[in-house]
């Protein structure tokens, strides 16, 4: 995870970190494949992403030597970072940190209780931490013996047995991997953001234990890269590494340099913009940690399950999944304030679960009372402000036959759906209650497809719409060059409400030096788009209402085929849009 703390820090000369556990044989280091090797097509089926996306909701375990120091050194409290991240946070002398494993015993990490309790929560997978950035292995590799099975009194591979468990269980089996490692000779020293670059040592390195995990554990769900700043031909060789063995393990964005299978946000960190790519939220149970930190205040759990549970909703009802970690006891034990939380949301999930497993995003811009998602034949509204007059309104419904609403949990309920010129109303005034749980949960039948009718940019008296950054939206690329790296705008979209007819669009745009192609696509077709130095380009468009019924949708994308690193070529500043 992303580093807290700013100061440059030194960890240990380039010998320091294999004193305690005699490094292996360094695997030869295989060249990087050419970015013309991108043409391969190894990646996740369709059918896989839609899995993945049906899942919703998961677990992140964060555990390792840093559980065993719980925060602290010598009774000293670090607390200028993350606890998984004390060896940098507290300037630990990685010797001493290192003579972690010979303690390192987690008799009380149970895999099927661990299994049990993620199915108690509601949570579909599972993603552990194999390797994080202290370059301790959970796992028995090969490559060095600074691992679970050879330099601790556990002597047992965690993430073998947590697989098998997960098998048995019935749920997805996913693990974390960082792109860094402060005990390899190559890498051992904390850079500002965690932006190490990756020499080719740790490159092969990495390729060689990236090579176990796929071929040893079992089928892979997710893995999780995370952190440091390799190259785009390092990127390209870890994903090439996990497809080429697994094709259909998702690859996690923070592999970075765009070649990721889902996009991550930040840490605790939720999209501000549509994202249309699928992508994950990851949580951990307080913001300041993510391994275990034993003076954490836990305090209130009927606080932090509602949490949680808003969190989980917002998440998906913008089209995501949430990740939520737990960060076990130096012995293995789940702390109980985190299994209370889990059971708490599991609770909620018990009665609510239809509303998110297997949804999609709301088609809503916002809603006053709270937030939706769309199941197959089902519109769910979350209630998380009930409105004094008892209305939920669902502006721009339009064209689609809705039945009488239900409250999930409340067998007998029937809540009577109006609509108007407006779009739809669902009265919840007579239900008292509404089950008498945190965000209660509307259920809408769908007879039929849900068609709404987005907020358009109107047109003056004469036919005419201006269209700027502040009416539209903006789509963005996450996953870059690194964490420090900030997402880019690959697209701009506009709905007008403007009837059929031929327009002129008259573009004007920031100019750019050299000149470049991008695409205007009004109602599906695309129109060839040109910038360069001028800053201005008109075209002649064509209104499609059978394409885009209830508004002209006009977007700005570079040209098709879109990659997954393109981003718009220059910086909009207005479309004119005028009768022809």
């Amino acid at each position: 995870m992303k580093k807290l703390i700013t100061a440059l820090l030194v960890l240990a000369s380039a010998n320091a970190g294999s004193a305690a556990f005699g490094a292996q044989p360094a695997p030869t280091a295989a060249p990087s494949p050419r970015p013309a090797a991108a043409a391969e097509t190894l990646r996740p089926s369709p059918a896989t992403i839609e899995q993945w996306r049906d899942r919703k909701f998961g677990m992140f375990i964060h555990f390792g030597l840093y559980s065993l120091a719980g925060g602290q050194w010598n009774g000293r409290r670090i607390d200028n970072g993350y606890s998984e991240q004390i060896l940098a946070n507290g300037n630990l002398p990685p010797k001493a940190y290192a003579a972690l494993a010979s303690q390192f015993d987690p008799v009380k990490f149970d895999p099927d209780a661990i299994v049990a309790l993620a199915k108690a929560a509601g949570m579909k997978y599972i993603v552990i931490t194999a390797k994080h950035h202290d370059g301790f292995n959970l796992f028995g590799t090969k490559v060095t013996n600074y691992n679970i099975v050879e330099a601790t009194p556990y002597g047992r591979d965690l993430v073998k047995e947590l697989a098998e468990a997960c098998k048995r269980g019935g749920v997805a089996f996913g693990v974390y991997y960082s792109t860094i490692d402060w005990h390899h000779p190559g890498g051992n020293r904390y850079i500002e953001g965690n932006s190490n670059p990756i020499t080719p040592a740790q490159e092969a390195f990495n390729v060689a234990q990236l090579k176990e995990l796929l071929s040893n554990y079992g089928p892979i769900s997710e893995i999780w890269f995370d952190m440091g700043k390799p190259t785009p031909q390092q990127s390209l060789h870890f994903e090439r590494t996990v497809h080429r063995l697994q094709p259909e393990t998702m690859v996690s964005g923070r592999v970075w340099n765009h070649q990721g299978d889902f996009t991550v946000m930040g840490d605790n960190a939720e999209p501000s913009v549509a994202v249309e790519e699928p992508w994950e939220s990851p949580a951990s149970m307080f913001p300041d940690t993510w391994g275990y930190r034993a003076w954490e205040v836990r305090g209130d759990v009927s606080g932090k399950i509602h949490e949680h549970i808003g969190r989980l909703v917002r998440v998906v009802s913008a089209g995501g999944n949430y990740i939520l970690n737990i960060g076990p006891e130096s012995d293995g034990a789940v702390v109980p304030f985190e299994a209370e939380v889990l059971h708490g949301v599991g609770d909620w999930l018990k009665t609510n679960g239809q509303a998110i497993y297997g949804t999609r995003a709301q088609p809503f811009k916002a809603l006053d009372f709270g937030y939706a998602t769309v199941g197959p034949h089902t519109l769910y509204l979350f209630v998380e402000k009930p409105p004094a007059d008892g209305r939920l309104r669902l502006p721009g419904v339009v064209d689609t036959r809705l039945g009488d609403a239900a409250v999930l949990g409340a067998p007998g309920v029937s809540l009577p759906v109006s609509t108007d010129a407006d779009g739809a109303v669902v009265d919840i005034s007579q239900a008292a209650g509404l089950g008498g749980g945190f965000m209660p949960v509307i259920a809408v039948p769908l007879e039929g497809a849900l068609h709404v009718r987005p907020k358009a940019v109107a047109p003056d008296g004469q036919g005419r719409a201006r269209l700027v950054a502040a009416n539209g939206e903006a789509f963005l690329r996450h996953d870059g060059y690194g964490y420090a790296d900030p997402p880019k705008i690959y697209k701009m979209g506009w709905n007008v409400g403007l009837g059929p007819g031929r327009y002129v669009a008259a573009i004007a745009y920031k100019p750019v030096a050299k000149a470049r192609p991008a695409s205007l696509v009004v109602d599906g077709r695309a129109y060839p788009l040109q910038v360069g130095p001028s800053g201005h380009a008109a075209i002649t468009i064509q209104r499609d209402p059978a394409a885009s019924p209830y508004a002209m949708r006009l977007e700005i994308t570079p040209p098709a085929p879109i990659g997954r690193a393109d981003h718009l070529p220059m910086v909009v500043r207005s479309v004119e849009l005028r009768p022809n």
